[in-house]
């Protein structure tokens, strides 16, 4: 995925810039900030923000969002509150069952995005989907079990909206959090429970 009309930023191995302030989990195996480390640059004066990078992923996911709906989803919501982001990243597939987490430090306030499988399904453990999970999901994806395993099941449509309406309102709610102080300054639990409240409140399709 690609986006030429805003410039890409090298990255570098083995160099710490900062540290990931809040995160979404696939399955929410619990809820905590997840420590983690950035490699960007911070952008120049002349650079347009925030800039869009793409990581090539495997072809066993995809991304059910471009560059420009995701643009798009920032400009409905509050300014104050998304223009300190720097980066938009598409990251490729991690192991470690990531949808997305926000990473703050030297310059850069960076929004990273991870890929979604490719039978649009996300597997949510072994144990029955805690009452704030499934309103996580609601309207978004069939919750139910199968076999021993519980899973969201999407289409590619409604992937395309949790992106939206769900997952990018959530990461903004941590650069608000952060505009405003208010990062690592409570419990994990709670500036979780913040950045859901956040997208619950600015869902744009309602």
């Amino acid at each position: 995925m690609a986006d030429k009309q805003n410039k890409s930023t090298a990255w570098k191995k083995n160099r710490k810039f900062g540290d990931v302030f809040g995160g979404r989990l696939w399955p929410k195996r619990k809820d905590g900030i997840i420590r983690r480390t950035h490699s960007l640059s911070a952008p120049s004066q002349f650079d347009q923000t925030p800039i869009f990078l793409a990581d090539n992923t495997s072809r066993d996911y995809f991304f059910p969002v471009t560059p420009n709906e995701v643009r798009e989803a920032l400009v409905k919501l509050p300014q104050e509150d998304t223009q300190s982001i720097t980066h938009i990243w598409f990251r490729k597939h991690s192991d470690e069952n990531i949808q997305a987490y926000v990473a703050v430090g030297s310059g850069v306030v960076a929004v990273v995005l991870y890929p979604m499988r490719k039978d649009l399904i996300i597997d949510l453990g072994n144990r029955r989907p805690s009452g704030r999970k499934l309103k996580w999901y609601e309207g978004y994806a069939c919750v139910k079990r199968t076999g021993e395993l519980w899973i969201a099941e999407f289409t590619e449509e409604s992937a395309r909206r949790y992106y939206l309406e769900r997952l990018i309102p959530h990461e903004v709610g941590h650069c608000a959090d952060y505009n405003r102080g208010l990062l690592n300054t409570r419990s994990s639990y709670k500036e979780e429970n913040s950045a859901d409240n956040y997208a619950y409140g600015h869902n744009q399709d309602e």
